[in-house]
């Protein structure tokens, strides 16, 4: 049982008007709010950061996949999205003179186990030079992704 001392200190924490509220919620400490792309490594130099394609966890026939196989499948996939690109990605007039090949928010082709993995929390992402670029596509459900 609750003694009378335990009670008024209860009722001293929880306000009972909207003000009361407000003010509570001024008091408390402000929580820093980070942006997920922050916590990315960043590419220098001529590379990329690019985001593997998932699948789905639920096949078009019903079958719910394991997480070791997504991962799998993510670790072994040929296409993915750019996050991000070096200082220098796409600058070599020799090498590119038609320009860049891709720019942030491509779905990009590469080759299996091209560029660095690196894990993350979620799954991993990849570093390729600019040159391991192999396509561009649409949509990266149009690839059919084996492992």
């Amino acid at each position: 049982m609750k003694t009378q001392e335990q009670s008024s200190t209860l009722k001293e924490e929880v306000p009972k008007n909207k003000q009361g509220l407000l003010d509570k919620y001024e008091k408390e400490p402000k929580k820093e709010v980070t942006k997920e792309t922050t916590k990315l490594p960043k590419p220098t130099g001529w590379r990329m950061l690019v985001l593997p394609f998932r699948m789905k966890e639920k096949t078009d026939g019903g079958v719910i996949l394991g997480t070791e196989t997504i991962d799998r499948q993510q670790v072994a996939s040929q296409c993915g999205n750019v996050l991000a690109m070096g200082p220098d990605c796409y600058n070599d007039p020799k090498r590119f003179s038609d320009g860049p090949w891709c720019k942030v928010g491509d779905w990009v082709v590469f080759a299996r186990y091209a560029g660095s993995r690196i894990e993350i929390e979620g799954g991993e992402v990849r570093l390729l030079n600019d040159d391991e670029v192999l396509a561009t596509v649409q949509d990266p459900t149009d690839i059919l992704h084996k492992f």
